[in-house]
């Protein structure tokens, strides 16, 4: 009788579903204060005149409409109607441009078919036709969204043309500044209104930012880096020297040679700012721009460093720079192999004459990849990573299964890959890993379960190996709370009072950890009255 009361919302009558409605709103910058409110004004208007109830909203506020990445609404839109947990029949939008201004015109399109696909009607409150698949509404829809994209693309010139105006002015066109520097607000008149702090924004879109030089203490560091690097010093030794007597960065992290070589390229020590090195366009990739496109303004910071010095520093990164083909590279790299017998990311930056790993994952895509290329198979390491991968996407399989499960309740199930982690209702955790076997001379035999990120609720589901870790011995279902750290060590003695439970195949494993998200659901929504 319990379950006679369960209401599954992806199981409504086609006639309820025909009242109901969803609303999609979307603003593309936190400028926009009303858009929100507006397109939501409009679409309650069309609701009530057509008769239908609004009771779900999926919003996107202060996002670009050029890519679907980081809007969360409109993805977990997609997601409901995709796994059949669309409570609705309707989903009412203001107008076309909403679903974005994508530059490839059939990505909004693809959306609405989706909708469309999963039995849901689309609604443009705002539009004057009726989207009732005529040619009309077709024809009409098609030019909208080339509308919305060119729409785009002019803005992209317009601001574009301004910010190099504005650059070449002297003024700072976002982006972050370099070591020993600060931003000042001022506005159109030139008038100071105070610092801005890491984060912070200029005030009004009348004002600017200019750059001036930071406290006496900074100054005296990047006067004697430049020294330090111009007299044959390292960047390395410069570096270890810095981080030895405590001298963050600017993020306020230790130096690095990414840090340290960024610090001696720029030119605003020397009273120059540099704009438009790279474009990052209609959300596209960030490209490099030729130097002829740069926008340069020189003298409209005060100065840091002379000019001289600064040039003979720069003068000695270019030449102890080395161009080489990848060829060279890997032939190179067979010659470390033949001397060392070996290879690893120490021998190869230790190496005389050889780029360094970073730069041949660059090139090759992976440390492996260049390995391969030139016939080296001997790394433990990568060897390791290869034999893992299967476990790896056997856990990817689990955890498509458990989503499977959980979204065949009703439930709304989302899953980072990265970490191998799922989110159900947005309250609740499932990791997935694998517990490897491990045994130490003179102790009993463990495994160990490593996390990425500890994690913090929930539980993390493991495969544990047998011996040799060439297959499963069995599932075990890990509390969150467990882990003090992200490495936990498990035995046969201590899986009581780690509160882990096992099972014998993934299917009891599944079965189980379903009920106790249920319960701990309904736990959570009683609480809540």
């Amino acid at each position: 009788m319990a379950n006679a009361l369960i209401i599954h919302k992806d199981r409504l009558p086609a006639d309820q579903k025909k009242k109901l409605a969803a609303q999609y709103v979307r603003m593309s910058t936190d400028h926009q204060r009303y858009s929100i409110e507006n397109q939501a004004a409009a679409i309650a208007a069309y609701a009530q005149t057509n008769g239908l109830t609004i009771v779900h909203t999926y919003r996107d506020e202060g996002i670009s409409g050029l890519r679907i990445k980081n809007r969360m609404g409109l993805r977990r839109l997609i997601e409901d109607v995709q796994s059949g947990c669309a409570a609705f029949g309707h989903l009412l939008v203001y107008d076309v441009s909403r679903w974005g201004r994508f530059q490839d015109i059939d990505e909004s399109a693809h959306y609405e078919f989706i909708c469309k696909q999963g039995g849901i009607k689309i609604a443009y409150c705002a539009e004057q036709f009726d989207n009732d698949g005529s040619l009309v509404s077709s024809i009409v829809k098609n030019i909208k969204r080339v509308m919305a994209a060119e729409f785009s693309r002019e803005l992209g010139v317009k601001v574009h043309a301004g910010c190099c105006r504005m650059a070449g002015l002297g003024y700072k066109m976002g982006g972050g500044i370099g070591y020993g520097l600060e931003r000042l607000a001022v506005d159109h008149r030139l008038q100071l209104k105070g610092i801005l702090k890491p984060g912070e924004r200029k005030f009004l879109t009348t004002d600017h930012v200019r750059i001036l030089p930071g406290s006496d203490e900074q100054k005296t560091e990047i006067r004697q880096i430049f020294d330090k690097f111009v007299k044959g010093s390292s960047q390395a030794e410069i570096i270890r020297d810095l981080n030895r007597r405590g001298v963050p960065s600017k993020n306020g992290l230790p130096w690095n040679s990414n840090k340290m070589c960024a610090l001696l390229r720029n030119e605003a020590y020397i009273g120059n700012m540099v704009w438009n090195r790279y474009s990052h366009k209609l959300g596209g990739k960030r490209a490099k721009n030729p130097k002829e496109h740069w926008i340069r303004s020189e003298g409209c910071i005060e100065p840091i460093v002379d000019r001289e010095t600064f040039l003979l520093a720069n003068k000695i990164l270019n030449e102890s720079r080395v161009y080489v083909s990848e060829e060279e590279m890997l032939r190179r790299l067979r010659k470390v192999l033949a001397k060392e017998g070996s290879l690893s990311t120490r021998i190869i930056d230790s190496a005389p004459g050889l780029p360094s790993s970073s730069t041949y994952v660059k090139h090759f895509g992976t440390l492996q990849g260049a390995y391969r290329l030139i016939g080296y198979t001997g790394s433990e390491y990568l060897n390791r990573l290869d034999a893992g991968r299967p476990w790896i996407d056997l856990s990817l399989r689990h955890a498509a299964q458990l989503r499977e499960e959980f979204e065949k309740r009703g439930k709304h199930v989302t899953f980072d890959s990265t970490s191998r982690c799922l989110r159900i209702n947005d309250a609740v955790s499932v990791g997935f890993d694998v517990a490897k076997w491990r045994k130490y001379v003179g102790r009993r035999v463990r495994w160990s379960l490593v996390r990425r990120v500890r994690p913090t609720e929930g539980w993390v589901v493991a495969m544990r190996l047998v011996e040799g870790n060439t297959s499963v011995l069995d599932y075990v279902l890990v509390p969150a709370t467990s882990f003090t750290y992200r490495l936990l060590w498990l035995s046969e003695h201590n899986l009581k009072r780690y509160k882990v439970l096992v099972f014998q195949t993934f299917d009891e494993l599944a079965r189980s950890l379903v009920r106790r998200v249920s319960a701990k659901s309904k736990v959570a929504a009683r609480s809540k009255l």
